[in-house]
């Protein structure tokens, strides 16, 4: 089929060579303008921008797809179908009405279930233990157009939200290439989605990643995995901001000498431990002090001299 592919992120690389692996005709790419990055403010390109133009296709990027010059752009590309994975806009009626089969988008969860901007990273932090991918029908809505097929795969316990994702971005381009066959053999049609059972993924913001030391060790362990690579699970140590990396949960309960450790109690025995509201340890691996390098947990403690008496988030 003759496509134009709309993405803009790493996951999106995968289905954009898949599609033309498997013969699809990308007549153009349309991605969001470069954006500056780093100390310097150098204008980087989107990861679709560059497999694009490695692959020799056409790119566009406007700064709005709603705009009316933007909407004829698309329609004098004529295309049999768009596809959309993570472009990050918000497509218009005009536009999802172009393609003669529609917009089908590359969702990375089991919808309804986390509709939104950060599925993966919120199916880690909230501790789930199975999630996928789902290829859709856009429609004006957020994520609510009708299912054409899922996914599902396995959450591992210690999977970070960056590591999910590259599996799920091959999950979704195998499901992307037999999504349009079936749509182009006629045998695939949506199904509603039952919008009853919806649950949401908004989009990160910063204090999302402070943890809560009165939650468990097992919820904190989920955050500091889920919220990854932005906007991190972060507390304050001695007055100072700490990101927390890497940390897995504690096979055997650390002695603790006189008694209870109040939730964020630091515990060195073997290892550093930060004590969960639930009373269980959580075995900490590599941490980031306010401006300074990321380090092992041991390193840090070592450094700074961890006492009992030392409490993170207070």
């Amino acid at each position: 089929m003759r496509a134009v592919f709309l993405g803009t992120p790493e996951f999106a690389v995968n289905t954009l060579e898949a599609m033309l692996a498997a013969g699809h005709e990308v007549a153009e790419v349309v991605t969001q303008p470069d954006r500056p990055q780093g100390r310097r403010q150098e204008l980087i390109p989107s990861p679709v921008k560059a497999a694009a133009l490695r692959h020799g296709i056409a790119v566009w990027q406007p700064e709005r797809v709603r705009r009316p010059e933007a909407v004829e752009h698309l329609r004098a590309l004529a295309p049999d179908v768009m596809v959309v994975v993570g472009y990050g806009q918000i497509i218009p009626q005009s536009v999802i009405d172009i393609p003669r089969y529609g917009i089908v988008n590359v969702h990375a969860s089991l919808l309804p279930e986390l509709r939104g901007a950060a599925p993966i990273q919120w199916s880690v932090a909230r501790g789930f233990r199975r999630t996928g991918v789902t290829t859709m029908q856009i429609d004006a809505g957020l994520d609510t157009g009708g299912i054409l097929l899922e996914r599902d795969t396995e959450i591992a316990q210690d999977e970070t939200a960056p590591e999910l994702s590259r599996r799920l971005a091959v999950l979704g381009a195998d499901l992307l290439v037999e999504t349009l066959a079936g749509i182009a053999a006629g045998t695939l049609s949506a199904t509603p989605q039952d919008s009853a059972k919806a649950t949401f993924a908004p989009i990160l913001k910063k204090e999302d990643g402070r943890v809560d030391w009165s939650l468990s060790a097992d919820a904190i362990h989920n955050l500091i995995r889920g919220l990854q690579p932005w906007p991190g699970a972060w507390t304050s140590f001695r007055g100072q901001s700490l990101h927390l990396w890497r940390s897995r949960l504690a096979t055997n309960r650390p002695v603790v000498s006189g008694g209870h450790l109040a939730p964020g109690a630091l515990l060195c025995q073997g290892g550093v431990f930060a004590i969960g509201g639930d009373g269980a340890a959580l075995e900490l691996l590599e941490v980031q002090l306010e401006g300074r390098k990321r380090m092992a947990a041991d390193v840090f403690a070592n450094g700074h001299r961890i006492t009992q008496n030392d409490l993170l988030g207070a």
